[in-house]
């Protein structure tokens, strides 16, 4: 049996979850996208931004691990989508490298892994195999604008 590039595609894996890539966000200061050097591609750090919101709280004081997980998702989203700006498309994605989450949480908070899963989940139900990658999930005392967390990828191109 042939294999279907098109239903197997990032885009139809995207589509088949209800998805749509968003616009690359604009940078909130100084500071470029994302940089490639060769292959590799790395995005800076991206808040979870829903209807032109930053998504704000704390993980353990304001907000649900369950809250943190969507967050997550929509932060990862908006990296997927300056890492395939930068790839010339989802397509032009040949794997990724690494996810680091940042965590906005309250200092006895210690499930920063399943807030980042969200992240993680959403970049292998997108891009298949190619999704796979190393990974960081830190707690932090404060991010930018108070959002809730803040995701940054590496991927090649």
């Amino acid at each position: 049996m042939t294999e279907d590039h098109n239903t197997d595609s990032p885009e139809a894996r995207m589509a088949a979850l209800g998805l749509t890539l968003p616009a690359p966000p604009a940078p909130v200061a100084k500071y470029a996208p994302f940089v490639a050097a060769g292959s590799l591609i790395v995005t800076s750090g991206v808040l979870p931004i829903r209807d032109g919101r930053v998504i704000t709280g704390r993980l353990g004081e304001t907000m649900t691990v369950e809250a943190g997980v969507a967050a997550a998702r929509v932060a990862a989203l908006g990296a997927l989508s300056s890492l395939a700006s930068a790839a010339g498309g989802l397509g032009g994605i040949v794997g990724m490298v690494s996810l680091t989450v940042f965590v906005r949480c309250a200092t006895d908070f210690a499930r920063q892994p399943e807030v980042a899963d969200g992240a993680s989940e959403l970049l292998v139900a997108i891009l298949g195999p190619a999704g796979a990658h190393a990974r960081v999930a830190v707690g932090v005392a404060e991010l930018p604008l108070e959002a809730c967390l803040e995701v940054q990828l590496m991927g090649r191109r």
